[in-house]
């Protein structure tokens, strides 16, 4: 066992961590950053960026099946080997976090790859290839262990091969069927970028519309895209029992259905990494889902927490505005607190989907004075002039008594771009009355924001 006392211990370093342990490396702190896995975390490796590739691969086979309505008569043959090579190559250099190794040591961060627990206050250990490892650390600690996928209690699932993300992003091949146990973010990107590499795709999905946790209109227009695109939806099921045999699966659900693929994909959710951290050592339930922060990210003296855990949005970009804000109490700089009344998102469906601040449900269980408006993009000049493709939907949520948004949805091409606009009205609660007197430039999607906030009246 070897003892060393430093300044700062960063547990897990996805995104946030990461970049919290950089900014305190540079600001002359002695850093102790600890991954288990891949430093960087799931983002860039199984996540954010080769999703984005896989997305991308598929959003081109789809234009190109698209030409003959608007551009002539266009083929391709969709190879999945193109999009394999640019993950393993350009994404992940075949995953391997050295890059990322090093980018934390020249910043002036000790790194070990290793297993740490909370062992008291400010005091972690860590297991490195068998080597304890004990810190202690006169800042304290930050947490940033991320999450997992989540496994549902099937019966039998875990006596089978079923695929997680993570194997569906290192596949160099497709099978020919898939069944896909999850319909919210990551399990409607990955069922259409299969589909349209020529996989027989099936969903299954527990709760009553595909993305839940979207506007309803959002999740009616994903369904009728896959519906259009072969893709079949089973919602309010439940699977009850789940088996592999002879290279296929089968998966038994409520219904008495039974379904049978090449591939069994679970996309059910997140685990939180916080059930083997040592919480008890420091007064926390081990058993806790969420880490309770305040504004300045502090979950008790000497113990930050960001990321996932958080509860805060299970996103990169949550972990890196909270890393900023835990920097800063850190090193005892000023600067303003987390606020969560605007946070964004984007699910890489086709049409796309950005969403920011709070859905029309959620201001009515606030109890606020609600009134929406809403337009189709189809309607619009830009979404008319863009045929196949250009369809979706702007809805506005207005708290009516302070005549702001608190929350906006942008579906359609590129819809997580327009919602930038989107997203500044709700962060820097715009008066509506001051948004309905911009100039809004033509034939442009964002212009259908402007119709939207019409709407409302």
């Amino acid at each position: 066992m070897t003892e060393r006392e430093v300044d700062l211990v960063v547990i897990g370093t996805g995104p946030g961590g990461e970049a919290l342990a950089t900014g305190a490396a540079k600001a002359g702190l002695d850093v102790v950053a600890v991954e288990k896995h891949l430093v960087g975390g799931e983002c860039p490796y199984y996540g954010c960026i080769p999703t984005k590739m896989m997305v991308r691969g598929s959003d081109v086979v789809a234009e190109v099946r698209r030409a003959a309505a608007v551009a002539g008569e266009a083929t391709i043959s969709p190879a999945w080997s193109a999009v394999a090579r640019r993950i393993n190559e350009e994404a992940t250099t075949g995953w391997d976090d050295s890059i990322a190794w090093d980018r934390l040591l020249d910043a002036g961060a000790t790194v070990r790859h290793g297993v740490a627990r909370l062992t008291g206050v400010g005091r972690v250990a860590v297991d490195v290839a068998g080597e304890l490892q004990t810190f202690t650390a006169r800042r304290g600690v930050v947490l940033n262990p991320g999450t997992r996928p989540a496994i549902p209690p099937i019966d039998g699932l875990a006596d089978t091969p079923y695929w997680t993300n993570r194997d569906a992003v290192r596949a160099t091949e497709l099978p020919g069927s898939v069944v896909i146990v999850g319909g919210g973010a990551i399990g409607c990107e990955l069922a259409q970028v299969f589909a349209r590499f020529g996989v027989r795709v099936t969903v299954v999905q527990h709760g009553l519309r595909l993305l839940a946790a979207d506007e309803p209109e959002a999740s009616a227009l994903v369904a009728e895209a896959f519906a259009a695109e072969g893709i079949r939806v089973l919602t309010g099921v439940e699977p009850r029992r789940a088996s592999y045999a002879d290279g296929s699966f089968t998966l038994d659900l409520d219904t008495g259905e039974q379904l049978s693929a090449d591939k069994l994909l679970v996309a059910a959710g997140r685990t939180p990494n916080l059930d083997d951290l040592g919480l008890e050592t420091v007064g926390l339930d081990p058993a806790t889902r969420v880490l309770e922060t305040d504004e300045r990210l502090r979950v008790q003296e000497r113990l930050w927490a960001i990321g996932d855990v958080t509860g805060k949005g299970a996103f990169t970009h949550v972990s890196m505005y909270q890393s900023a804000v835990a920097l800063r109490d850190v090193l005892g700089e000023e600067g303003a607190p987390a606020r969560y009344h605007a946070v964004p998102h984007t699910t890489f469906t086709d049409p796309e989907v950005g969403g920011v601040g709070m859905t029309e449900q959620q201001a009515r269980d606030a109890g606020l004075s609600v009134r929406t408006g809403l337009t189709r993009l189809e309607q619009s000049s830009r979404g008319f002039t863009h045929g196949p493709g250009g369809h979706g939907v702007i809805k506005v949520v207005e708290d009516a008594d302070r005549g702001v948004l608190v929350g906006a949805t942008a579906m359609g091409p590129a819809g997580g771009e327009i919602l930038g606009f989107l997203a500044v009205a709700v962060h820097a609660e715009v008066p509506v009355d001051t948004l309905r007197t911009m100039i809004y430039a033509y034939p442009t999607f964002h212009r259908a924001i402007e119709s939207a906030l019409a709407d409302l009246s």
